[in-house]
């Protein structure tokens, strides 16, 4: 019930000015109105199931597989306090899949994909899209945990990144840039946000040392961020091999 009433009113300034525009600005009725306010309760329904469903499961979920992953037991340590970052690989490994097939079925970057092969006229596709950002969203997430474990400032890592971002800008082609920026803040929505920040505060409560409001968050930071490289590097790749095939073929031309 709490839920519920909670997304009513989270809801609720959305609707009221979409519809006073429309009707005091715009001075026109909304086209289909039952359906749009039959839309408007089934979005209502689904908000309110999704954020129960993140209390009951996915955050219990990614705090129960953070404390099994890094448990010295788990990792054959007798003393905890001999464990080296090397030893929790599995973390690593849990944070690169768990990012990769997140944000492969995240339905906002799903929808900016077609949209982009379609205004592309097929020049950019929509697998080659949604693997680069899976890729650098799953890149970012393993060195992101590896931050967690090993406890350094967020920030050196944060602005290095943004700094490589804006090199990459300059060489980029000017097509992809705007797209590689979307694809950062695309990452993080519904499916890829509850589990890595499930992941990220289970990691900073059960790694000793590690304060939960410091270290536990940030990860989402990194999911964000490296997709833009990936996206640009991706289109940088591809201009780089389409030059080199041009290459021969130039140079065919001028023996001839």
């Amino acid at each position: 019930m709490h839920t519920g009433l909670s997304t009513v009113l989270d809801v609720l300034p959305i609707a009221v000015i979409i519809f006073s525009f429309q009707f005091l600005y715009l001075k026109r009725s909304v086209p289909n109105l039952k359906k749009v306010l039959l839309g408007f309760i089934y979005v209502l329904i689904g908000l309110a199931f999704f954020l129960e469903g993140l209390e009951l499961a996915l955050f219990p979920l990614g705090k129960t597989m953070a404390a099994q992953l890094t448990d010295p037991a788990f990792l054959n340590i007798i003393d905890p306090e001999d464990i080296h970052w090397s030893d929790y690989y599995w973390v690593y490994a849990f944070a690169f899949a768990i990012g990769f097939s997140t944000t492969v079925a995240e339905p906002a970057l799903l929808a900016v994909a077609i949209k982009a092969n379609e205004v592309s006229g097929g020049a950019i596709g929509i697998w080659g899209l949604r693997t680069a950002v899976a890729l650098g969203v799953a890149m970012g997430l393993v060195l992101g945990t590896w931050r967690i474990v090993t406890g350094y400032p967020l920030h050196w890592f944060i602005i290095s990144g943004y700094l490589i971002v804006v090199m990459q800008t300059i060489f980029a082609p000017r097509m992809i840039i705007a797209l590689a920026y979307d694809s950062g803040g695309v990452t993080t929505s519904t499916v890829t946000v509850p589990l890595v920040a499930a992941l990220g505060l289970g990691l900073a409560h059960t790694i000793p040392g590690r304060s939960v409001l410091i270290d536990g968050f940030g990860l989402i930071a990194f999911a964000s961020l490296f997709p833009m490289m990936t996206v640009m590097a991706h289109a940088q790749i591809a201009r780089w091999r389409a030059g080199r095939k041009l290459s021969p073929s130039l140079e065919n031309r001028h023996a001839l």
